[in-house]
């Protein structure tokens, strides 16, 4: 399968509406892992894979320091599958890659693959440990309408919503050439989480390239 994209083919979206409660309010976007912000690795990762990335934050003056633009939830207070339109909605190109603000270990190589599977589909999400892990995956732009029409109908689980499109199931043998799944979709959300990444980073010498 060609894992090239073009970079007026897929779009790239940082999703940060979360409160991050179990951090005591931080932002997670923010916290360093191996001595670098989340928000800056993920934005090296999708900058070396297409020319238009944006962050979408439920409280966008947050972000003013950030060189890159920043839009508000289109429809605030519906969670993931909010921040998953309006992406979707923002994006001016066929796929789009959306990536939770609090995974360290995203690449731009994993992410370009994760666009080429969904070319031929509305959607190429990673399912591993018997979770799906919609907020690192790719989705084909036109599915916006759906996930509107979802959060119209106040059906706002993300994984109800999956139901609804031709989705292909990334499984770990995917991840495996990325640094394995266990790694790539760790999530920062506790104290301990962050403990983790950072063993994770200092048992890889040099610190993974975008």
């Amino acid at each position: 399968m060609d894992v090239s994209v073009g970079r007026d083919e897929c779009a790239g979206a940082i999703l940060a509406g979360g409160l991050g409660r179990r951090l005591g309010g931080l932002d997670k976007a923010r916290l360093s892992v191996g001595g670098h912000r989340i928000v800056d690795r993920q934005l090296a990762a999708l900058h070396a894979l297409t020319d238009h990335v944006v962050l979408v934050a439920r409280d966008p003056p947050r972000y003013a320091d950030l060189a890159t633009p920043v839009v508000a939830d289109a429809v605030p207070g519906a969670g993931p599958l909010g921040g998953l339109y309006t992406a979707l909605a923002w994006a001016p190109t066929p796929l789009v890659v959306v990536v939770a603000c609090d995974m360290p270990f995203v690449t731009t190589a994993l992410l370009a693959e994760l666009a080429a599977l969904a070319r031929d589909a509305d959607a190429a999400v990673p399912r591993s440990g018997g979770r799906w892990h919609p907020l690192c995956a790719a989705y084909a732009s036109r599915c916006a309408p759906l996930a509107r029409a979802a959060l119209d109908a106040g059906r706002l689980t993300v994984v109800d919503w999956l139901r609804t499109l031709r989705v292909v199931e990334v499984d770990d043998t995917v991840f495996d050439r990325h640094g394995g799944a266990a790694r790539v979709l760790l999530n920062v959300n506790t104290q301990a989480d962050h403990a983790s990444a950072e063993r994770a980073e200092g048992a890889r010498a040099p610190a993974p390239s975008p």
